[in-house]
């Protein structure tokens, strides 16, 4: 069955080809006609509407094509499952393009491959049926051509190269203090690589846990709002982990590997006996009182006969600091050098954060407080907040483009008339003046239009990292081994992450740190390497048929997101392939999504894995039952957290054989490049003397020495709110 699937995937694969061969050999077909710029006589249609369809990045593009005799009258969408604000940019811009020019032998809108691809195959479909041979459209009644525009040169206060979540919150903090602001942006509408993340982030909500001073408190008041809610309750196996940190060895770091054989992964090392370095020892031993106290709570509480799961949940700022620290804390892959977070980075984006957040509230962003104990996959701890949209002008924008997006581009525009988002506009290079400062940025519009904008008071950089350029992650490499990390591997990326503002502040002499360190994101869809999304505290991992392992657990599924890919590689099929089994809550076979998630009975899934349903079974009920009797640590393969069972049950505990589980397709990709620029607390560039590179700032991805070799989920979009906040902040005060 395996075989049959990734024979299918590469049908697929040909598929797309194909559309792009077609699209991209047209041009040099093309050629002479586009000399010639002369209209093309021979170009008709059947006058009327016909419907046209093609398959686009999340499924089938549908679109309506009015033809006249001789050209292209109108093009709506009817209906469409490509991303919001990433994809359907390029819906409006290719419609007009086409219409212009009577031709489907147009460029392509950058970031919205795909989506454009799809449009040209959907109006080729509608404009045969309308009798019109498709080749000929192609070559069109105008030859398609671009030409640039007179020079633009423009001068702000802030010129900021990205227009992702660290940028936009940049360009909100910078306009809020009163400077003018200029966005550069080479897709065709905001939102990075934000968009396509989980967009969901660490942070402790004091109200939601327990509190020393009330410990027994079943709720608490979230100020920002004037809201009560309810306390959080514990996931099971939390308490294993603060006990861990409790007995966390205080002495110096030891660096020593006697034995570098014996350190084959992550769970070799034994953090918690090598101690501490020495930055972090003071909000250890903070931690340390703080857990003190909570276990003696709990612990009496479990005497008195709860469980863990009734226990309010224990967080703090040290705690995420601290898991921050351990959590990217690595060996590279020579194990000959030890690689660690920046601890005043670190603090800043822990302590930092619930404020950020109320900043953003501010503004008009909304987020689900209530459950904002949340988790998702590698974060290690309850603490994940979850975005719902946001209010613009006294109307809600839902999801994460309302919450990140929506919010702050009105806050950048209604602060000032001249204050802009120039998109379609690629940053080439810094402009320095003869003392070095940085003053400003030379960048392209789409069509070859040269723009140079001179910068008051500085550039920041939030351009970004590089997971979408395989080629610099595979160069870069000093962590994974090159068995695993090949060309073959795919991407969570947009195809925007290149690293390009990498180069343009190393040319100005910035310093880099950590480049050697690129985080996987263990749960790709196995055919795309698109994030899957989901946590590891609901779920159970198992190896694919023809492994050794195969239908068996291998790996804590909550741990980091590093172990998590590790193991993939080495208890999973080609590329890392794996199985994600869990219990499919109120989905139905309806839901099912093609190569990707199924949801079956038992015997399906044995089928349709090739994996005997005996296996299946007895890996789901003994995970099953640690669960329920609380004893999670002592399985086989031991697990730190855990949330809710895989399998279905009757009411004397037999398994349901007939109840439906879901079944999921995973392989790691490209997510996260944790190297960067070098920067401090302001957010201003150093260069590798450790001096501050004048009028230059960078924020979010693009910036490294922070997560070190594995971040947390969920601490991405922490930092790119913080990050970008500080920079925004923080230029302007050097008028």
């Amino acid at each position: 069955m395996k075989q049959k699937r990734f024979k299918m995937l590469t049908a697929l694969l040909m598929s797309i080809f194909l559309i792009f061969t077609t699209v991209g050999c047209t041009k040099t077909e093309n050629e002479e006609s586009k000399d010639g710029g002369q209209e093309n006589d021979s170009i008709s249609f059947n006058p009327g509407t016909y419907t046209g369809k093609s398959n686009g990045f999340g499924g089938e593009v549908v679109l309506e094509v009015t033809f006249s005799e001789d050209s292209i009258s109108d093009i709506k969408l009817i209906s469409s499952k490509e991303t919001d604000h990433v994809g359907t940019p390029a819906f409006d811009i290719m419609f007009d393009e086409i219409k212009n020019f009577t031709s489907t032998d147009v460029d392509i809108v950058s970031g919205a491959t795909y989506t454009s691809a799809a449009v040209i195959s959907a109006v080729e479909d509608a404009a045969t049926q309308a009798g019109c041979d498709k080749n000929a459209l192609r070559i069109g009644k105008i030859p398609y051509e671009t030409a640039a525009g007179e020079k633009i040169t423009e001068t702000y206060d802030v010129v900021i190269v990205g227009a992702g979540g660290a940028g936009v919150s940049a360009g909100a903090a910078a306009a809020q203090n009163s400077a003018t602001v200029c966005l550069v942006e080479k897709e065709a509408e905001a939102g990075g690589n934000t968009l396509v993340s989980g967009c969901s982030f660490q942070s402790v909500m004091d109200c939601l846990v327990w509190d020393e001073n009330d410990p027994d408190a079943t709720t608490g008041y979230y100020e920002p709002t004037e809201e009560t809610f309810e306390k959080a309750k514990s996931d099971q196996g939390r308490l294993d982990t603060l006990r861990t940190i409790l007995n966390w060895s205080e002495k110096p770091f030891d660096e020593t590997i006697s034995d570098k054989e014996a350190v084959k992964s992550v769970e070799d090392y034994d953090l918690p006996s090598r101690g501490v370095h020495e930055e972090y020892l003071d909000t250890l031993k903070v931690l340390k009182k703080q857990i003190k106290s909570y276990l003696d709570w709990a612990d009496a509480k479990i005497a008195a006969g709860a469980d863990e799961k009734d226990l309010t949940l224990f967080s703090t700022v040290e705690l995420h600091i601290f898991q921050t620290y351990y959590g990217g804390l690595r060996l590279n892959n020579d194990k000959t050098e030890w690689i660690y977070g920046n601890y005043d980075l670190v603090k800043q984006i822990c302590s930092e954060i619930p404020a950020t957040k109320e900043w953003l509230m501010d503004q008009g962003a909304l987020f689900k407080n209530a459950t904002s104990t949340g988790t998702l996959i590698g974060c290690l701890w309850q603490r994940i907040n979850a975005f719902d949209g946001g209010i613009v002008d006294g109307k809600k924008v839902e999801g994460k483009w309302g919450t990140y997006f929506a919010v702050p581009i009105n806050t950048i525009l209604k602060a000032n008339d001249k204050n802009t988002i120039m998109y379609r506009t690629k940053a080439k290079e810094l402009i320095t003046d003869s003392t070095g400062k940085v003053t400003g940025v030379k960048a392209e519009k789409y069509d070859g239009t040269e723009v140079e904008i001179t910068a008051n008071l500085g550039v920041i950089l939030a351009t970004g990292g590089y997971a979408d350029n395989i080629d610099m992650v595979i160069d870069t490499n000093n962590y994974w081994d090159s068995d695993d990390l090949t060309s073959k591997i795919k991407t969570t990326n947009r195809s925007l992450a290149q690293g390009e503002g990498l180069a343009m502040a190393e040319s100005v002499g910035a310093d880099t740190i950590g480049m050697g360190f690129t985080q996987l994101m263990p749960i790709g869809w196995a055919d795309s390497g698109i994030l899957a999304g989901g946590k590891g505290e609901n779920v159970i991992f198992i190896s694919p048929s023809g492994t050794p392992n195969e239908g068996k657990r291998y790996v804590d599924e909550s741990a980091e997101r590093d172990v998590l890919a590790q193991g993939a590689y080495d208890f999973g099929g080609e590329n890392g392939l794996f199985i994600q089994i869990s219990n499919a809550g109120e989905n139905t076979k309806e839901n099912n999504i093609e190569n990707r998630e199924y949801f079956c009975t038992l015997s399906e899934a044995a089928d349709m894995l090739e994996i005997s349903a005996d296996i299946l079974r007895n890996t789901i009920i003994e995970y099953d039952s640690a669960v329920k009797t609380d004893t999670i640590n002592q399985l086989d393969v031991p697990k730190s957290a855990a949330e809710g069972l895989i399998g279905n049950y009757s009411e004397d505990g037999s398994f349901k054989d007939d109840g439906l589980l879901s079944v999921r397709y995973l392989a790691p990709s490209t997510h996260h490049t944790m190297g960067g620029l070098v920067v401090n607390t302001s957010r201003q560039v150093l260069d590798k003397n450790g001096d501050v590179i004048p009028g230059l700032y960078a924020a979010g991805e693009v910036t490294g020495g922070i997560f070190a070799g594995n971040r947390l989920g969920g601490n991405a979009i922490a930092e790119i709110l913080v990050s970008g906040k500080i920079a925004g902040e923080g230029i302007t005060r050097s008028r």
